[in-house]
């Protein structure tokens, strides 16, 4: 019986992973976010990006906007190019838009994305922005891969072009595919292959930022704990050992 349970669990343990990568990725598999905290210039653009065309459907209740200091915009940059009319730098990122609207508009309340990436994940989100296809089923006129029957409109479709979901055999299965069938302004059909370099590098910029939106800290944090480890290796390892040299030197 003990060695059942001990079976049971040891299944549910191997389990886990796989169950979390199905649940985030809907069984898709997921691209590697090029994510780096310390890229500022890749945080500025991706915040910018952020505000111009998610701001207006998704919230951000738990982020400020005075919290882009610390990717290196100055006030005045902040007021310029990313404050709307009538909001103040210390305001939190909300929308005008209610809930009940929304739910008129898209079948469902657009969640608000302060967490998000702590909630999905940065490899999700990175390959969900890059994996609509046209889809004349829905009401937007669009799919995601990822995401099935995703009620957000493709909103980046100017700059990705359109894409196709076509099947493909692999050891028997049928194979999801995305196809690029008509290039956007940032992506290229070049002798029948897509580039899609110029697109998954500003998906990659608003991936980085909603990462930084998720814990602004982070890097912060980061650099605080190695302080304090040098800190504890330094000064009270040394002094750690001395003590233990004074309380057993009796004894020695």
């Amino acid at each position: 019986m003990k060695k059942t349970i001990r079976q049971l669990i040891a299944a549910a343990v191997l389990a886990l992973p796989v169950a979390t990568a199905v649940a985030a990725g809907g069984g898709v598999p997921l691209d590697k976010a090029p994510i780096n905290l310390k890229d500022t210039e890749s945080l500025q653009r991706g915040a910018q990006m952020f505000t111009n065309y998610c701001l207006s459907c998704h919230s951000a209740n738990a982020m400020r906007y005075n919290r882009l200091l610390d990717i290196g915009l100055s006030e005045e940059q902040i007021k310029a190019n990313i404050l709307p009319p009538g909001a103040k730098i210390g305001d939190t990122m909300k929308i005008s838009m209610t809930k009940a609207d929304a739910a008129a508009w898209f079948g469902a309340a657009p969640p608000d994305l302060s967490v998000i990436a702590r909630s999905r994940g940065a490899d999700y989100l990175y390959s969900y922005m890059r994996s609509f296809y046209k889809d004349p089923s829905r009401e937007t006129g669009w799919n995601n891969l990822v995401f099935d029957k995703a009620a957000m409109p493709h909103v980046f479709a100017q700059w990705q072009g359109e894409q196709v979901l076509k099947h493909e055999k692999h050891e028997g299965h049928d194979v999801p595919k995305l196809e690029l069938v008509k290039a956007g302004t940032l992506t290229k059909l070049e002798n029948g292959k897509a580039n899609t370099a110029e697109y998954d590098h500003r998906m990659a910029d608003l991936t980085n930022y909603l990462v930084f939106m998720g814990e602004p800290t982070q890097v912060k944090r980061h650099q605080l704990g190695y302080i304090v480890l040098l800190f504890l290796i330094v000064v009270m390892l040394p002094l750690a050992y001395l003590l233990k040299k004074e309380y057993w030197k009796d004894v020695h």
